[in-house]
């Protein structure tokens, strides 16, 4: 098969001319893509361009931009195939949840491009204490200049969109470091969006791995970086992006989201629910469903019924378009996963379901009641791997839950609304969907979590708040009321 290349967009201008990266795809095991690997050199070229690009971009009319955002839209849909192919490719996930994030692409540009007609700012109420009597006071938000996006292999396509988008919408220039494992499906939403019209000062290309994330976290051109990853990568882009002047950070970082299961669900629609949502992309998503807390009189009926409802999901090639679940990111993380299954067993679990790999695809693994410390509970699996285990009480499955270090989303199976209102009071958490496993998200509402799972809210709306700043201007001697 074809290699396809990803080079960088650097300076407006396409290179190609450096070392290549390869990517091996996970399912195919050999070579899919090669990416243009950036070096010193080139990061600091990128800022130097970024501070003056981001002047260009400032001046643009919100019009303009939304037009743009637009038409992006519209190729995404276009390019669909395309686009969910390159990502089976390089990631191994099945084609059909491939278009499903293309889908989201184009309702996230276009759902950008709604804010950016919607910019505007505030008339105070600065009279409303007497020393502003006799003041006027006004605020709009103004671009914060250069960007930082950071995006992750598991929805590569998707969180480049929002990253990219948003800060196209706010007005700024936006530098893109993405994923090793997906370098193709980077540099073609990057075309996707030059080829709707975003102007080559807008947005310039990377890739390289952690240290040329670094390196661009240092950058004291940068004002706001949007990094999504795991726990340890946020606090190393947290310590990078401190080393010059002070920079806005927006983390979305990892989970080991929860779904409690009461004894008044219907079982069966919720069994269904979680194991159609706890191996989507083989669980590679921070929301995944990892633990399924299920009230002790339903436990059993639960586990014969997600039992069953695993074992009729398929595995296999992603280009398959019956597959439904297909390859990890690599051979490690697969590895990984089993590993830690078997250590559960060790504990006195059982493995109701999977618990074997083929090369870098697990299949679907059901552990029932492993021990409180066991590897699947505490930590985040980011695998195909889910961990079933009783409670007794809703307060003290809620204490639980908040015992993890992460704090993203969690799921709720109840019809009690008291239920409902006490979750969503005391769960140390950033979401909680009722009805549904944590694994949903819609893409124009705030998303983010608490505690290790990171700080602010990344969806276009509310990232647009974090890649602008407010300014505000006094007018002495004039009074509107």
């Amino acid at each position: 098969m074809d290699v396809t290349d990803a080079p960088a967009f650097l300076a407006g201008e396409w290179k190609s001319s450096r070392p290549w990266q390869h990517r091996t795809g996970p399912y195919l095991r050999q070579v899919v893509s090669r990416a243009a690997a950036a070096t010193p050199h080139d990061v600091a070229a990128a800022a130097r361009y970024a501070r003056q690009a981001a002047k260009a971009i400032a001046r643009t009319t919100p019009a303009s931009r939304a037009d743009v955002l637009e038409r992006a839209s519209d190729l995404a849909a276009d390019r669909k195939d395309h686009l969910a192919t390159l990502i089976a490719l390089e990631l191994g996930k099945p084609i059909k949840d491939g278009r499903a994030e293309i889908d989201r692409v184009a309702d996230t540009l276009r759902i950008c491009a709604g804010e950016t007609r919607r910019l505007g700012g505030e008339v105070l109420p600065s009279a409303g204490y007497p020393r502003g009597a006799t003041t006027t006071a006004l605020t709009y938000r103004a671009p914060a200049g250069v960007a930082l996006a950071i995006t992750p292999f598991n929805a590569p396509a998707n969180l480049l969109a929002h990253k990219l988008g948003a800060s196209f919408a706010a007005g700024n220039t936006t530098i893109v470091k993405g994923p090793p494992q997906a370098p193709a499906t980077t540099a073609a939403v990057v075309e996707l969006m030059l080829d709707a019209g975003l102007p080559a000062d807008g947005v310039q290309l990377l890739h390289g791995g952690a240290d040329v994330g670094a390196m661009l976290c240092s950058a004291e051109e940068v004002a706001v970086i949007s990094f999504t990853g795991s726990a340890a990568a946020g606090a190393a882009v947290a310590r990078a992006s401190g080393t010059t002047r002070p920079k806005r950070l927006v983390l979305e970082l990892g989970g080991n989201a929860a779904t409690i299961v009461c004894a008044d669900a219907d079982i069966t629609a919720a069994a269904r629910n979680c194991a159609r949502t706890g191996y989507t992309n083989s669980g590679q998503s921070c929301i995944s469903v990892q633990r399924i807390y299920v009230q002790q009189d339903r436990f059993t009926e639960f586990l014969q019924a997600l039992t069953a409802e695993v074992r009729t999901l398929r595995t296999g090639d992603p280009l398959d378009e019956a597959t439904d679940v297909g390859s990890m990111v690599d051979d490690e993380a697969a590895e990984r996963v089993v590993g830690w299954a078997g250590e559960a067993v060790n504990g006195g679990a059982t493995i109701t379901a999977g618990g074997t790999r083929d090369g870098a695809t697990v299949a679907p693994t059901v552990v029932a009641r492993p021990a409180a410390t066991a590897k699947v509970v505490t930590e985040e699996v980011f695998g195909a791997l889910v961990a079933v285990l009783p409670f007794q009480t809703l307060p003290g499955v809620i204490q639980t839950c908040n015992a993890s270090r992460y704090g993203l989303q969690a799921g709720l199976f109840t019809r009690d609304v008291n239920t409902i209102f006490t979750a969503w009071r005391d769960l140390e958490v950033g979401g909680l969907v009722v009805n549904g496993s944590s694994n949903f998200r819609l893409d124009h509402l705030p998303f983010g979590g608490v505690k290790d799972s990171g700080f602010g809210r990344e969806s276009p709306r509310w990232l647009i708040e974090d890649f602008t700043v407010v300014k505000t201007l006094l007018l002495r001697g004039i009074q509107l009321s």
